[in-house]
C-alpha cells in the first residue's frame, strides 16, 4: 500500500514536500516537475522512527508520465521498488493532503507563546528523532534574495533575511525555549498563520518581518487551511515572482483569483522563452532523508 501526504520542509520554511510512501521506499517532489525516489536503508517498516532513506533515482515529471523509465536508466537494472512508485505516480493529483500536525516551536521570551515555527513532523514518534534546537533560521538569501531599498544599498545593510532571524533571536530572548505542540482546527488563533508571529511593536521589525513574508508569498501559497482572503492577499503579493509561482503552481491546494494566476503563469512561460531559468530552481534544498 503506497500512502501520500505532504509535508513542510524545515528549517527554515523552504515549501511543502509532496510524498508518496511504500513500506520499502518513497517518492518526494518539491515543486510537482523533478521526483526523487528514496530506499529505506535502516529500520523496520515505514513507520519505524530509525529509519534512514537514501537516495536512489531522480526522474522528472513528464518522463514519468511518458513511461520511459528504461532509458532514464539506460545500464541499470530498473528496481521494482521504483517501478511501483513510478506506476503509481502517473495518475496521482497534487497537491497530497497535509500531514505534519505536530509542531516544535520558538516561544517569545515574554508571552511563551509560539513565536516562530521550527519543525513539523507527521507522528508523534518522530519528534524524538529530531534535535533539541530552539533556534530559527530564515530561508538564505542565495535561495531567497530579498530587494534591498535604495536607503539599505547606501550603507550595505545585511540581506532582510539575517536581519530578521536577529530579530526573531533577540525576541526569544539569551536562554531561548521552544516547545512540541499537536495542532488541532480548534486552535488556529493560537499560532502565526504563517509559521512566524508578525506581532512587531518596531516599525523597522514590522517592515522587515512583512517584506520577507511577501518574497516568501509563492512557498506561502503551498500551505493548506488558509481562508479566502489571505490566500488572495498572497497571490497578489506573489505578482513580482512569477518564475517561482510557476515552479510551485501544482503544489498550490486552492487558487482564489484565477484570473490573476493565468497572467501570473502566462508572464512565467514568457520570460521562460526568453531568459535562463535560475539555478535555484535546480538546488536540492530541504529534501529529507529522516
Amino acid at each position: 500500500m503506497i500512502k501520500t501526504y505532504s509535508q513542510r520542509l524545515l528549517p527554515p520554511y523552504y515549501g511543502l514536500a509532496q510524498i508518496a510512501e511504500s513500506e520499502r521506499a518513497r517518492a518526494i517532489t518539491v515543486d510537482g516537475q523533478t521526483w526523487e525516489i528514496q530506499f529505506l536503508r535502516t529500520g523496520n517498516g515505514s513507520q519505524s522512527r530509525n529509519n534512514i532513506f537514501r537516495r536512489a533515482v531522480t526522474i522528472s515529471d513528464s518522463e514519468i508520465k511518458q513511461n520511459k523509465l528504461e532509458s532514464i536508466l539506460e545500464g541499470q537494472e530498473v528496481d521494482e521498488r521504483i517501478l511501483e512508485l513510478t506506476d503509481f505516480l502517473t495518475d496521482v493529483s497534487l497537491p497530497f493532503p497535509a500531514a505534519d500536525r505536530y509542531e516544535y516551536w520558538l516561544l517569545d521570551e515574554k508571552h511563551q507563546s509560539p513565536l516562530a515555527l521550527i519543525f513539523s513532523a507527521k507522528n508523534p514518534e518522530q519528534m524524538n528523532a529530531y534535535p533539541s534546537r530552539p533556534e530559527w533560521t530564515a530561508l538564505p538569501a542565495a535561495v531567497m534574495p530579498i530587494e534591498s531599498t535604495e536607503e539599505e544599498k547606501s550603507y550595505a545593510a545585511a540581506p532582510v533575511n539575517y536581519r530578521l532571524e536577529r530579530l526573531v533571536a533577540e525576541r526569544a530572548g539569551i536562554n531561548p525555549k521552544a516547545k512540541w505542540f499537536t495542532r488541532s482546527s480548534s486552535e488556529e488563533y493560537l499560532f502565526p498563520t504563517f509559521m512566524l508571529s508578525e506581532d512587531w511593536q518596531e516599525e523597522e521589525s514590522i517592515n522587515l518581518c512583512q517584506r520577507y513574508l511577501i518574497r516568501q508569498s509563492p512557498r506561502l501559497l503551498m500551505l493548506h487551511g488558509l481562508n479566502q482572503e489571505l490566500r488572495r492577499q498572497l497571490e497578489i503579493n506573489a505578482k513580482s515572482f512569477a518564475l517561482e509561482v510557476a515552479r510551485f503552481y501544482p503544489l498550490y491546494p486552492e487558487i482564489v483569483d484565477q484570473a490573476l494566476m493565468n497572467a501570473i503563469l502566462v508572464e512565467a512561460k514568457i520570460r521562460g522563452t526568453t531568459e535562463d531559468q535560475p539555478a535555484l530552481h535546480k538546488r536540492r534544498d530541504g529534501i529529507h532523508y529522516l
